[in-house]
């Protein structure tokens, strides 16, 4: 089992950056495609994007093309998604999750991943 802690959430003005990570513990990271989801306010959680076991492969939600990039570094245990010319609606709680499953399937639905982070708020003012 792998635990997992977002950081890197907080306030920035539209147009700018962030750069959240996702920490994990437990069971080393490598053994999981990871993801990241997001949950704005009255909405249901959110595929943003998911990244493969060696990094190799990635795929993002329309919303975030070009905008958002996910990647990885296994040695430090350590999943990140850089955020760029953030708009008031990417104003949610970001979470980060795992995948168990075999191979890799760009997984976008919350029940194909197995753990998840407590999420950190992300807010972008206009």
């Amino acid at each position: 089992q792998v635990q997992l802690v977002e950081s890197g959430g907080g306030l920035v003005q539209a147009g700018g950056s962030l750069r959240l990570s996702c920490a994990a513990s437990g069971r080393t990271v490598s053994t999981y495609n990871m993801g990241w989801f997001r949950q704005a306010p009255g909405k249901e959680r959110e595929f943003v994007a998911t990244i493969s076991r060696s990094g190799g492969f990635t795929y993002y939600a329309d919303s975030v093309q070009g905008r958002f990039a996910i990647s990885r570094d296994n040695a430090k245990n350590t999943v990140w998604l850089q955020m760029n010319s953030l708009k008031p609606e990417d104003t949610a709680v970001y979470y980060c999750a795992a995948d168990r499953s075999v191979g890799w399937r760009a997984s976008r639905r919350e029940n194909e991943y197995d753990y998840w982070g407590q999420g950190t708020q992300v807010t972008v003012s206009s």
